[in-house]
């Protein structure tokens, strides 16, 4: 039985996105599942950390802000230190990922034992996703494959920014990567304790390097270094 989420809320200069997000994270129907909203401003040099302060009264909002940019990892670290709900989820702020899917995201933790589940971009079953980048799809798809290799899983998207745990579950890892490195860590290390894995089919609405999509081909190198690095050596 879930009887809340905590939403991490992770951006760097979403100026154009971040109130969107906010807002469709604010007013989806959960039913009678409650829930807080940690958004994290890791260092944003555009107007991100003013807009965000029109939601500073707002009860079950809260705000941290990092005084430069370290990257997605550092961001979520600070965020999961301070959730305390049953349920955290990873919500990116730049609406490639619609809140709306919260409640198919939620259905395995209410249906059976899942510990951790990931909404996959690549099962199907989803009502849309645009097309983009077809060597982005690739990558995605080779580190997911030696992500597997490696954890003894069989993943689809490693790399989804669709997660959502067990708060117990993910506080029980110690996480040290400030980037998208962040990605595989959580994973291999929680295969490692052999937790209930799940994936659900989500739509997706990525966008284009010109609309402000940050991860690139160096964060793919971090990504496999990453893979191997937790694998075996911590």
């Amino acid at each position: 039985m879930i009887n809340s989420v905590s939403i991490l809320i992770p951006c760097f200069n979403e100026e154009k996105t971040i109130k969107k997000v906010i807002d469709k994270v604010l007013n989806v129907d959960l039913g009678n599942i409650s829930r807080e909203i940690i958004i994290i401003n890791d260092g944003s040099t555009d107007q991100t950390k003013m807009l965000l302060e029109s939601y500073k009264d707002i009860k079950n909002v809260k705000l941290i802000h990092h005084e430069r940019n370290y990257g997605k990892g550092k961001a979520l670290r600070s965020g999961i230190k301070n959730a305390l709900n049953d349920i955290i989820i990873i919500q990116d702020a730049d609406l490639e990922y619609d809140p709306d899917q919260y409640p198919n995201l939620l259905k395995p933790f209410i249906e059976t034992e899942a510990d951790i589940v990931y909404g996959s971009r690549f099962l199907g079953g989803g009502d849309y996703n645009r097309l983009l980048f077809f060597w982005h799809s690739v990558a995605n798809k080779i580190l997911t494959l030696i992500c597997n290799f490696f954890s003894n899983l069989n993943m689809t998207d490693m790399e989804t920014g669709f997660k959502v745990f067990k708060r117990e579950v993910l506080q029980s890892i110690d996480l040290k990567e400030n980037s998208f490195g962040i990605e595989p860590e959580i994973t291999i290390k929680l295969a490692k304790k052999k937790f209930i894995f799940f994936e659900v089919p989500i739509k997706y609405n990525g966008r284009s390097y010109e609309e402000g999509k940050k991860i690139g081909i160096k964060d793919a190198f971090r990504a496999l270094y990453c893979i191997i690095k937790y694998s075996f050596f911590d």
